[in-house]
């Protein structure tokens, strides 16, 4: 889970009123930069202030308000949170709407503070969790080949002597590592892309289909191959019978013909199997005379989980192809997804990390960060705040988004209604527009 930001811009002119709750900040185990004005904040928090802003409303010149109002300006994810009297509660429920992140009447608790501050964080962390992956995404160094890992680094860094090598290659990984993607990188980036990459799914082939491969007619006839590339992908799902009749094509590069003469093959051979050559429990290892014959050079891929770093770039760039695909915005990071991208093995690597940013962007993870359909338990406060959060929705749709019906309709007092909007996190503008 992101870590929260814990470093907090503390706007008070009240000289005793600023020490004495930077110090209580402190001691919550906060970073506190403290402003006697707002015209000194607002020159030392841009928008990439790594934290979150608390500040009095009444001061000389320029306001907490008018200090909001610029920051937002600048930054509509900042989260601010403004101390106010008891005659601002009105100007207060207005900054609300406006997007201010929460407010408290003087005098407040200790714990109050502390608790806004606290949830103010973990959103400002999440936010910025969001920009750095969506950043990243678009940088992947130009390559489809998407990883920060150094593993991922080398192998897009020998994709070009690869390419123009025309050696035949054998790559090796879990099932959903990008086997097949590194390979059709290799093809295009070398002088046969201008001809034909020929894939054949080795596992489970049947005879007759396998004595058309190395027959000369038919259209799976390596000869349609030739100046090309042949993907024989899962190789090591293939029959031995398959392994038999390759061995002696890749020996000669030739196509035996009864009666006639062999017919020459001018082709590239990449092949792909499991980790260790193993692509199931069911596939055997790859017969020796194959394996020294199939693999002029041996590539392994590793697994997402032996490689970390690059989940959160390849979830980003499967997240912003789903949005794309579905026409969504990219849904902000909760804390339940980010633990799951923290923690999670990932057995189906990219290819389960691609179903759950798709799932991720269409809303249907589960509260605890699960692909579930059936979500676990919840916590009591979290069960009340998904039953609030829905509530306040159906309502203001009911209301066609007349607000003052859904308050109505609700029984919420006005400011109550408000700041529940910005705690559960409701886009009220959005809903409105439905």
């Amino acid at each position: 889970m992101a870590e929260p930001a814990r470093l907090i811009a503390l706007v008070e002119d009240d000289e005793d009123l600023r020490a004495s709750t930077a110090q209580l900040l402190r001691l919550a185990d906060f970073t506190v930069e403290a402003f006697a004005d707002a015209p000194a904040a607002l020159a030392a928090v841009g928008a990439a202030w790594p934290g979150l802003v608390i500040s009095d409303v009444r001061m000389p010149g320029l306001s907490g308000i008018d200090l909001f109002r610029a920051l937002h300006a600048r930054d509509a994810e900042l989260p601010v949170i403004l101390i106010t009297g008891h005659g601002d509660v009105g100007m207060a429920v207005d900054a609300l709407k406006a997007g201010v992140w929460d407010f408290l009447t003087k005098p407040f608790a200790a714990e109050a503070l502390i608790a806004a501050a606290e949830r103010a964080a973990h959103a400002r962390a999440l936010a910025l969790e969001n920009r750095r992956l969506q950043a990243l995404a678009q940088d992947s160094g130009g390559s489809a080949l998407i990883g920060a890992s150094p593993a991922i680094r080398r192998l897009r860094d020998m994709i070009p002597t690869l390419a123009d090598a025309d050696l035949d290659l054998l790559i090796e990984g879990e099932t959903g590592t990008g086997k097949e993607l590194l390979a059709r990188l290799i093809h295009q980036g070398g002088k046969r892309r201008r001809h034909r990459l020929a894939t054949i799914n080795c596992a489970g082939l049947a005879p007759a289909l396998e004595d058309e491969i190395f027959s000369l007619s038919g259209g799976a006839s390596l000869v349609h191959a030739s100046y090309g590339t042949v993907l024989l992908d899962d190789i090591d799902g293939a029959s031995s019978r398959f392994h038999n009749l390759l061995v002696p094509v890749l020996e000669e590069r030739a196509l035996a013909v009864p009666g006639k003469a062999p017919v020459p093959l001018d082709l590239r051979v990449i092949a792909t199997a499991g980790a260790g050559g193993q692509g199931s429990e069911a596939a055997a290892p790859l017969p020796p005379a194959l394996l020294h014959r199939i693999a002029g050079m041996r590539i392994a891929i590793p697994p997402l989980r032996a490689r970390r770093e690059d989940i959160p770039l390849l979830f980003a760039h499967f997240a912003q192809e789903a949005a794309a695909r579905a026409r969504l915005p990219v849904p902000r990071l909760v804390p339940a997804v980010q633990d799951r991208l923290d923690h999670h093995a990932w057995p189906g690597n990219a290819h389960e990390l691609a179903r759950f940013a798709q799932q991720f962007v269409l809303g249907l993870v589960t509260p605890d960060g699960s692909d579930n359909a059936a979500p676990a338990p919840q916590p009591l406060a979290e069960r009340v705040d998904a039953f609030e959060r829905e509530a306040i929705i159906a309502a203001v749709r009911a209301a066609q988004g007349r607000i003052a019906t859904a308050i109505a309709t609700l029984g919420l007092p006005r400011k109550t209604f408000y700041y529940k909007i910005n705690k559960l996190g409701i886009d009220l503008q959005a809903l409105r527009q439905e």
